[in-house]
């Protein structure tokens, strides 16, 4: 049996067109997909990890935060997409689930040279030392290095708006409270889905939260 992720992409806020293409990806990478688009499941039971595509804002009640922190707690796993990083402000649980990483800015779609900082994880041996990118290059309101593994670095010398200096993270991992995290900030742009550079990196963050790869 294939396992089966739940998909989320509430967006409270802000909505990204490429929503649809994640979720046409995520549905061919040889796991079981369900999509919910607004209310949250009552129960996670069924599911080996939620992956978060494109949320924004206040997008779970008390119940669904509860099931959530439950599902995170029993030992399952947690992947957030680009505008993961843009939900739940006022839910402290949620802001240390991604290492501190809420989305705080970003300048207009650009193309920027990403650097693979650590190519022993199975979401980024694949890719080249460097690794040219159009996307949307969030900031962020704090740096996660400091409690996460930091994957993937953006170099702001090779774009413009950029404001988190020369220690800018764009991908990283964590374990938190009893659950495997993995989150990117990559994913703006429809293309992006279409790409085996980003579709082998979201296999591979996918497989490490599950504890297979």
């Amino acid at each position: 049996m294939p396992v089966r992720l739940l998909v989320y992409t509430h967006a409270a806020e802000y909505a990204h067109e490429s929503t649809p293409a994640g979720v046409r990806a995520l549905s061919q990478l040889g796991f079981a997909v369900d999509v919910a688009s607004l209310a949250f499941p009552a129960s996670l039971h069924a599911y080996s990890a939620v992956v978060f595509l494109n949320t924004s804002g206040t997008v779970l009640d008390a119940s669904g935060r509860a099931e959530l922190q439950a599902f995170v707690q029993s030992g399952r796993g947690f992947v957030g997409i680009h505008g993961a990083a843009n939900t739940e402000y006022d839910w402290p649980w949620y802001g240390e689930l991604l290492g501190g990483g809420w989305f705080d800015r970003h300048p207009d779609v650009q193309p920027a040279t990403v650097t693979i900082e650590d190519r022993t994880h199975p979401a980024t041996a694949h890719l080249r030392p460097q690794w040219t990118v159009v996307d949307e290059w969030y900031d962020f309101r704090a740096n996660p290095r400091a409690t996460s593994r930091v994957l993937m670095t953006v170099d702001e010398e090779t774009y413009t708006g950029g404001g988190m200096g020369g220690d800018h993270p764009v991908t990283w991992c964590r374990e938190h409270d009893g659950g495997r995290v993995f989150y990117t900030a990559l994913g703006h742009t429809a293309e992006s889905y279409d790409d085996t550079g980003f579709r082998g990196l979201l296999t591979g963050g996918i497989r490490w939260v599950l504890g297979s790869a």
